[in-house]
């Protein structure tokens, strides 16, 4: 009869697991409306489309698909997040090992004396050769739920590390697209460079064949000359940045700056969207955005810590057993009589010292509520950013509208007083002022263009796309570092 209590009572604390269970945050399980993005009733955007998984797809570009392709499989900040995600599900499967029997094997030859009073000799010892071998298997029946607890807490932090990984794709495929765009708009900028010296040139070459006819000042001249001057003096600095744009995606897909895809350097017209923007809701966004997903992962992994941390209020039970021999001579180490062995529990309880057990379950507890804390600001993160990056594209395509206008009248002015001028009868100064004009115009167009470009890229990033279905990762190997392949 007691048999079988002890064996009930064994089975049921085998089933308990301290600390407090998780539940996933209401905002992701649905327990609470989703969020509602202000930012998506703006004519530009489709609140009701998902966002699709590749979404530089929608530029319709094959360079930039090839880029992103390379990039994702290639950059070496996927590498290291990689390794990290590897290294998290090491650990686990460490964790997960704890719950198998362990056993050890231990081979102790020595060579000294005995003492004789423990062996019951009245005399000294002599000194002599002692062979001992002892092999042990224990298993934790983990009563409490440490074990559980703790393995609990590693797939969490596996999920963490995945959800890294796949942040780090959201941020190389954002950053893939804003250097192709940076590099296409500082090509759109230099072919407006090269229109707008185009056009003062032929300014200053009328004003020249007027002084040259004695009908202008030399003061014209100079004038032209020095708007022709203002103007190519801007191409310096447009084409560093395209360079700086071609030597970035160079590192973003894995190779060196000087290895820039050469067929980029041709591009002059950044891409663009003109439709509706797909963007989905609120509630596909946050299950979506993999920084969301990391911030609960590790949520889930410091609630599991408060039950690691509990356990050990309790005591820790493992059955085990040893087998092992020692001998005097190396032939009598496998006879019956050299043979021991023994099996029972283990019982370990820090009672009454549970001081510090309960100062780290207030810690756990501690940590928990600020995991809890970091969750929410990464909610409302993710929110504020999307609901920026929803506004601020839409009123920078109200400013290019505006400008595109703008241009359009420039170019009418531009044209009529150049005729004007050029027939001889309308004035320098207001040639000069309409050429100006146009020059700005059509600058301040393809900045505010390049701006758009880089706002969708910006809002894309937002929004959480671009992890998924994404090539594998080529892995970092050490036979650059070590004489063994590993």
């Amino acid at each position: 009869m007691k048999r079988a209590v002890a064996i009930a009572l064994t089975a049921s604390l085998a089933g308990c697991t301290v600390g407090p269970n998780y539940r996933q945050p209401p905002v992701l399980s649905g327990a609470v409306a989703p969020p509602v993005l202000a930012g998506g009733r703006e004519a530009a955007y489709d609140g009701v489309a998902p966002l699709p998984p590749h979404w530089w797809q929608l530029y319709d570009d094959p360079m930039l698909n090839d880029l992103e392709e390379k990039a994702l499989a290639r950059n070496t900040d996927l590498r290291v997040a990689l390794a990290s995600l590897e290294q998290a599900q090491a650990a686990l499967r460490g964790v997960q090992l704890q719950r198998t029997p362990q056993t050890s094997l231990a081979i102790e030859p020595s060579y000294g004396q005995a003492s004789g009073d423990s062996k019951g000799s009245s005399v000294a010892l002599k000194p002599g050769a002692v062979y001992e071998a002892m092999g042990t298997i224990s298993y934790d029946l983990d009563l409490f739920g440490k074990l559980r607890r703790s393995i609990e807490a590693s797939k969490a932090d596996v999920g963490a590390a995945q959800a890294a990984l796949d942040l780090a794709r959201v941020n190389v495929a954002a950053q893939t697209a804003g250097a192709y765009a940076s590099v296409c708009s500082a090509g759109l900028r230099i072919a407006v460079t090269h229109r707008s010296i185009a056009i003062a040139q032929q300014s200053l070459d009328v004003t020249q064949r007027r002084f040259d006819a004695g009908i202008a000042g030399i003061n014209d001249v100079v004038r032209a000359r020095t708007l022709l001057r203002q103007t190519a003096a801007t191409l310096p600095a447009l084409i560093t940045q395209q360079r700086s744009g071609l030597y970035m995606l160079a590192t973003l897909t894995g190779d060196a700056p000087e290895a820039f895809p050469a067929a980029v350097a041709t591009c002059s017209s950044p891409p663009l969207i003109r439709k509706p923007v797909p963007i989905g809701d609120g509630a596909a966004l946050l299950a979506r955005r993999p920084d969301v997903r990391q911030a609960e992962r590790k949520l889930a992994a410091a609630v599991a810590a408060i039950g690691v941390s509990t356990a050990s209020l309790y005591p820790s039970i493992s059955l085990g057993g040893s087998i092992g021999t020692i001998a005097t001579s190396l032939p009598d180490i496998v006879s019956n009589r050299a043979f021991q062995w023994n099996v029972g529990p283990l019982v370990t309880w820090n009672i009454p010292n549970l001081g510090p057990a309960r100062a780290q379950v207030a810690q756990s507890n501690a940590a928990a509520r600020g995991a809890l804390a970091s969750f929410d600001g990464t909610v409302l993160t993710a929110l504020r950013e999307t609901e920026t990056s929803l506004t601020t594209l839409a009123r920078e395509l109200d400013t290019e509208r505006q400008l595109a206008d703008a241009r359009d009248d420039a170019a009418t002015a531009n044209a009529n007083t150049a005729r004007l001028y050029a027939g001889g009868i309308g004035e320098f100064l207001d040639t000069l002022d309409a050429e100006r004009t146009l020059i700005e115009a059509e600058n301040a167009l393809a900045s505010t263009t390049a701006q758009v470009s880089q706002d969708q890229i910006a809002l894309f990033m937002a929004l959480g796309g671009g992890w998924q279905d994404s090539p594998a990762v080529i892995g970092t190997s050490l036979t650059q570092v070590t004489d063994k392949p590993h």
